[in-house]
């Protein structure tokens, strides 16, 4: 037992040992020119009158008998928007697809869910053999060319994925095959991704990524437009961090907020840059908590940060807004998205939960998925009721902002249904 325990050590530092060989020849031979951020310039115009403070909400998907996560969302010309996530008997299951669906802006309703991809095509596309997926993101381009990159795994749990991308030139109606990044030398394994993609001047694509192979640590991997692998910076070292929240501040600053994947004090973790991605500061502690969550962030018009997480020391149980401007010393809490009845979090009998959660669906629907709410009160299962109880959970935000100046937030609405919420910075004055 223990010549066996001491082997299996051996092949663990042997392959950190030739892991580390080869990140560091990658790293040696970067030679490359990074093009500045690109920061959208709103024209300043006054307003004929008062805008009206708005807020709505929807679900973008309509499966009432799947698991469903890690979404992301993107705005769209001519005022639509897209949404991915993925879905499927239970995260990290065979059957898990990556979803879609479409928001008609003429209709003010979510669209048809539609799979974009399979472990099937994915399969066929990469030529290897893929047991699952998860984590889709997507993003619009300055040409219009709408991305999505998204995680599959061949060999071991996450810590063996690979991303892959496709693009679409038709705003998501139709698109190209997958085809898998080459980010590491090393097998070309544990690179995973979650958040909102940064686009630089030149067309040029910088993706926060992260590992949980051998340590837990984010990167900012630089794209060509076309989405060939340029070169990739280190934001942090260690395994501590994950799923870097990138936010461009000008041309050359940003900020990383990242998920804490320690054990001591929860907190948000930060980075900086100062030449557009290429090195990032030694990560701090920020003010919020953080239960080894994802989070997202935006920056709105008066040049501060909104953030959307779980500020809790644990549980997922309240999604909140809170604001704080670029040094992210002082934080304020704006408004509590969705949260549990329960201040603590505890969990439910089902009688109540059922009860409860069937008020909530009402009023987070949206017009065009009311008709889904039997059918989801009839199927709560093992997403939401264990043997202690039914809890809430509300997780993985992800924002993006529309040319009309609305932000659109996206999150898991208790494993159940991926929730859209929309509001205009009228809506946010109304919160100070």
């Amino acid at each position: 037992m223990e010549a066996t325990r001491f082997n299996r050590l051996a092949m663990v530092a042997g392959l950190f040992a030739l892991g580390t060989i080869f990140t560091s020849a990658w790293s040696l031979n970067s030679s490359h020119d990074v093009a500045a951020f690109a920061i959208a310039e709103r024209a300043a115009v006054l307003p004929a009158s008062p805008p009206v403070s708005l807020y709505t909400s929807h679900f973008a998907s309509s499966d009432v008998d799947e698991f469903v996560h890690s979404s992301s969302i993107s705005a769209l010309p001519g005022g639509d928007l897209i949404s991915v996530w993925f879905a499927g008997s239970r995260e990290g299951a065979a059957d898990v697809e990556v979803r879609g669906a479409r928001y008609l802006a003429s209709e003010g309703r979510w669209g048809k869910e539609l799979a974009l991809a399979t472990r099937e095509s994915t399969q066929s596309a990469v030529q290897k053999h893929v047991r699952k997926l998860g984590n889709p993101v997507i993003a619009l381009a300055p040409d219009n060319r709408l991305w999505l990159f998204y995680v599959s795994v061949s060999i071991g749990g996450w810590a063996g994925s690979a991303i892959n991308a496709m693009h679409s030139d038709d705003l998501g109606y139709t698109w190209s095959s997958p085809r898998q990044l080459v980010t590491t030398p090393f097998l070309n394994i544990s690179t995973l991704v979650r958040t909102a993609p940064v686009f630089h001047a030149d067309g040029s694509i910088g993706l926060p990524v992260y590992h949980e192979f051998l340590g837990k640590f984010a990167e900012y991997l630089y794209l060509s437009a076309d989405g060939e692998v340029i070169d990739k910076f280190r934001i942090s070292r260690g395994d501590q961090s994950l799923q870097p929240t990138v936010v461009p501040l000008d041309g050359q600053n940003a900020v990383a907020m990242l998920r804490y994947a320690g054990d001591d004090r929860p907190r948000v973790l930060a980075s900086r840059t100062r030449d557009a991605g290429q090195t990032w500061s030694e990560p701090y502690q920020l003010d919020p908590a953080n239960p080894n969550s994802s989070l997202a962030a935006v920056l709105t018009p008066d040049r501060r940060l909104l953030v959307a997480l779980n500020d809790l020391t644990d549980g997922r149980f309240r999604l909140r807004l809170m604001s704080t401007d670029a040094s992210m010393d002082v934080w304020t809490e704006v408004f509590d998205v969705d949260e549990s009845p329960d201040p603590a979090g505890n969990p439910f009998d089902p009688d109540v939960f059922k009860e409860i959660i069937g008020d909530s669906f009402r009023l987070s629907a949206g017009a065009g998925r009311q008709v889904l709410l039997d059918g989801f009160l009839g199927n709560l299962d093992e997403r939401v009721c264990k043997n202690s109880g039914c809890e809430f959970q509300y997780e993985y935000p992800y924002f993006a902002k529309s040319a009309d100046g609305f932000y659109h937030l996206v999150y898991s609405w208790n494993n159940s249904f991926i929730k859209h919420v929309s509001f205009n910075d009228a809506w946010l004055e109304e919160r100070k």
